[in-house]
C-alpha cells in the first residue's frame, strides 16, 4: 500500500489502549481464535494479496485486535479503525463511522483490491457502519465484507437489506459445549427482511472450514438468483423499443400489455437470471430529468427514490443522470433526425435547363467560343496569304450559332478548312440537340416534392415553422446547457414560443398531426420517426413525411439500474449476448411492419398530364428576356446612330 507492506494502523480520535474496554479469556479466546476462520475465509479468493481494513468498536479490547492483526495475512497491509470512548450517542458512533468511511475511501484508491472486515457485537454499530458505508459507496460490490459478531440472525434482521445487496459474509461466533465453532452465512437478494440467511460453510479447530452448499464463498448471488424474486421494473412507451397496449375490459379496469424488443430482453433476463417482474409507468410519464432543488422526476427518479429495481428505457447516456444510476452495456446507438411533411410533386419552372449537367453547358458554350476564335485565326491567315481572298469574310461567326440553334445555314464557296470545321460542329450539334429534346419531353413530366429542412439550422432560419420535442429528454437536456453556436439558438427558440415540449406517450398521437399541417418539424430518435412514418404509410399507402440529411446528437441508449447496483453488470453481460447474436436487431427490423417502405423514397414523381403554363414558364421568361435585351441593343444602336448623324 503505496509501497508499504507492513502493518499500516490508522488511529481516528484516541489510541487503541486508553479507551478500550478489556475482555474475559473466554471473549478474547473466541476473538482471537476467530481469527484461524477469518483467515480460512480470506484465503478462499486471494485476499491475501489485497489490502485489508479492519472496523471495531471502542467495546474491542487492544489486546485481541492485536492477537487478531497478528493471525491475518495481507500482503497490501492491514489499516484499523477504530471508535474511542465509551460513547453511547448512536448519532456521534455514525459521525465517527463516517468520517472513518472516508479515510478508507482514500486508502482504496492506492490499493490494488480491498477487503474489508467489521469485528462487533453492537448491532447499532454495525448498523451504523452499514449506512455510512453504502451512503460513502465504500461497500460495493468489488469490495468483500466479512462482518464477525456474538450476535444472533435475529438480532441482525436490520441488516439483511444491505448483506443481501452487497458482497458480503455474516461470521458468527457460536460456543456449543464449550468449543469454539463459527458459521458463515449469506443473505440472498430481493427476498423478505425476516427471510432466514443461508449457511454456506462452518469452521472448528478441528475440521477447519467446509461447505455446506455447492456455492463457493462470496458467491456472485446476481448471476442467478437461487430463490425467484419478483422485480419491480420501470418501463414506458418508446416505440419501437417499447409498446403499451390498453385493453379496458370495463371502465374501472384498463389491462396494460408491453410488448417490443425491450420486453424480449426483458423476457431473456427473467429466463436466465431467475426473476418475475412487473413492469410500472412513471406518473409524469418523462424519462428522468434533474429538477433544480437536485430531486429527480421521471424513471430515473423512480431510481434513485429505490421504487424500482431497474428501468427498461433504453436511456440516453448522459454525465448528468449517470451521477443518479447506474447504466448497462449500450443496447444501440441513434441520432436525433428532423421529421418533416414532404411537399406536394410540384412542377420546376426551369426543368428545361435540367437535361443537360451545368459542365455540359459549359463545355459547349466553351467549345462554341473557341471555334469561333480558330475561325477568326484561320481567315486572318488566309487573307494574308492571300487564299480565297473572296471568302475570307464569307463565313460569320454567327453561323456556328445559327447551327446550335437549329437554323438554316447558307454554305457559300470557301476553302476546305472551313467545311470541314462546318461539318464537324454541325455533327456535334446534332447528337446534342436531339439528346436534349429526348430527355425534356421526359422531364416536362417530372414534379418535384419539396424538402426544404434538411438541417437543424433550416428549421430555425424558418419563423413559421415550430420544433417539437420530447419533454425532459436527453436531447432537451443537452441543448439547454449549450452557451452558443446552433444549439444556443434552438434555446433561444423557447422565449418566442417556437419549441413544443411533449411526453412520449403524445407524441405517438399528437406529432403526426401536428406535422401533416406544415407548421411543425419533429426532432427526435431516427428509429421513433421511422415508426411514425412506417404507421402512417400501412394507414394512407403514402409517404407524406421525410427525414432530414442531418443527424445531430448522436447518443449510445441503454437501461439504468441504482447506483452501485450488483444487478447492473448481471444485465451487461446478457445485453452482451444477445447483441453478438444479433437478436436485438433482428427485433427492431420485425417490430414495426412496413417499415422500409418510405425509406428511399425519391423526391421527384413523374405524372401524365398535357403541358401548361406552369410547365413552360421558365422558357417564356428566357424568350421574354431575350426580346427585352434586343430591344435595348436596338435602342443603344439608335442612339449612337443619331449622335453620329446630328454631328455631322
Amino acid at each position: 500500500m503505496m509501497g508499504v507492506t507492513s502493518l499500516i494502523v490508522f488511529l481516528t480520535t484516541a489510541v487503541l489502549t486508553a479507551d478500550m474496554h478489556p475482555l474475559h479469556y473466554r471473549e478474547l479466546d473466541s476473538l482471537t481464535r476467530g481469527s484461524e476462520a477469518v483467515n480460512a475465509v480470506l484465503a478462499t479468493d486471494s485476499a491475501a494479496l489485497c489490502s485489508l481494513i479492519l472496523f471495531v468498536d471502542s467495546k474491542t479490547s487492544s489486546r485481541s485486535v492485536s492477537e487478531i492483526i497478528g493471525n491475518l495475512k495481507a500482503s497490501e497491509g492491514i489499516a484499523v479503525f477504530a471508535v474511542a470512548g465509551d460513547n453511547q450517542d448512536y448519532n456521534e458512533t455514525q459521525a465517527q463511522l463516517c468520517r472513518m468511511v472516508d479515510q478508507a475511501r482514500r486508502l482504496r484508491q492506492v490499493s490494488r483490491c480491498l477487503r474489508m472486515m467489521v469485528v462487533s457485537d453492537d448491532a447499532a454499530f454495525l448498523v451504523a457502519f452499514a449506512e455510512c458505508s453504502l451512503e460513502g459507496r465504500l461497500l460495493v460490490w468489488s469490495n468483500r465484507l466479512l462482518a464477525v459478531t456474538r450476535l444472533s440472525l435475529q438480532q441482525l434482521q436490520q441488516l439483511h437489506e444491505t448483506f443481501s445487496q452487497t458482497n458480503s459474509i455474516l461470521l458468527l461466533v457460536n460456543t456449543v459445549a464449550g468449543y469454539l465453532h463459527y458459521n458463515m452465512y449469506i443473505h440472498l437478494p430481493y427476498t423478505p427482511r425476516d427471510t432466514k440467511a443461508l449457511r454456506v460453510a462452518s469452521w472448528t479447530p478441528k475440521r477447519g472450514l467446509v461447505l455446506t452448499t455447492h456455492l463457493p464463498l462470496f458467491p456472485n448471488k446476481f448471476y442467478k438468483f437461487l430463490q425467484k424474486p419478483s422485480l419491480v421494473v420501470a418501463g414506458g412507451q418508446y416505440e419501437p423499443h417499447v409498446n403499451v397496449l390498453f385493453n379496458s375490459k370495463t371502465p374501472q379496469d384498463t389491462e396494460v400489455t408491453f410488448y417490443g424488443p425491450m420486453i424480449n430482453l426483458l423476457e431473456i433476463f427473467a429466463l436466465n437470471i431467475n426473476f418475475s417482474y412487473r413492469i410500472v409507468r412513471p406518473p409524469d410519464g418523462v424519462w428522468g430529468a434533474k429538477m433544480p432543488n437536485g430531486t429527480w422526476i421521471g424513471m430515473v427518479g423512480m431510481v434513485v427514490r429505490k421504487e424500482v429495481d431497474f428501468a427498461l428505457g433504453p436511456f440516453g447516456i448522459t454525465a448528468v443522470r449517470y451521477e443518479a444510476a447506474d447504466y448497462t452495456r449500450p443496447i444501440v446507438i441513434d441520432y436525433a433526425r428532423i421529421m418533416a411533411r414532404r411537399g406536394r410533386p410540384e412542377v420546376d419552372p426551369w426543368g428545361f435547363v435540367l437535361p443537360l449537367a451545368p459542365l455540359v453547358w459549359a463545355a459547349t458554350l466553351t467549345t462554341l467560343l473557341l471555334l469561333c476564335l480558330i475561325l477568326l485565326l484561320l481567315s486572318k491567315c488566309s487573307s494574308y496569304l492571300h487564299i480565297n481572298r473572296e471568302t475570307t469574310a464569307s463565313y460569320s461567326v454567327l453561323d456556328y450559332l445559327r447551327v446550335l440553334l437549329q437554323q438554316d445555314v447558307f454554305v457559300r464557296k470557301g476553302s476546305w478548312w472551313q467545311r470541314m470545321l462546318l461539318i464537324a460542329w454541325m455533327t456535334v450539334t446534332l447528337v446534342l440537340t436531339r439528346s436534349y429534346s429526348g430527355n425534356l419531353m421526359s422531364l416536362l413530366a417530372v414534379r418535384y416534392s419539396l424538402q426544404p429542412y434538411q438541417t437543424l439550422q433550416d428549421a430555425v432560419d424558418d419563423p413559421s415553422v415550430a420544433l417539437i420535442w420530447e419533454e425532459d429528454s436527453s436531447y432537451v437536456q443537452s441543448f439547454r446547457r449549450a452557451t452558443s453556436g446552433i444549439y444556443k439558438a434552438v434555446t433561444d427558440l423557447e422565449k418566442i414560443g417556437r419549441n413544443v415540449y411533449l411526453t412520449f406517450s403524445s407524441i405517438s398521437e399528437r406529432a403526426p398531426t401536428l406535422v401533416r399541417r406544415g407548421d411543425h418539424v419533429l426532432v427526435l430518435e431516427e428509429n421513433s420517426e421511422n415508426v411514425y412514418i412506417a404507421q402512417d404509410f400501412s394507414t394512407t399507402e403514402r409517404c407524406d413525411f421525410y427525414l432530414s440529411r442531418e443527424k445531430v446528437l448522436p447518443l449510445m441508449f441503454a437501461m439504468i439500474g441504482r447506483k452501485n447496483s450488483p444487478l447492473v453488470p448481471v444485465l451487461s453481460n446478457r445485453i452482451r449476448s444477445v447483441k453478438e447474436a444479433g437478436l436485438y436487431d433482428y427485433w427492431m427490423k420485425t417490430s414495426v411492419p412496413n417499415s422500409s417502405s418510405c425509406a428511399h423514397t425519391s423526391t421527384k414523381t413523374t405524372v401524365k398530364a398535357s403541358l401548361s403554363l406552369t410547365n413552360l414558364s421558365g422558357m417564356f421568361v428566357v424568350l421574354v428576356s431575350g426580346y427585352g435585351l434586343g430591344l435595348l441593343v436596338f435602342g443603344l444602336e439608335a442612339i449612337i446612330d443619331w449622335s453620329k448623324m446630328s454631328r455631322s
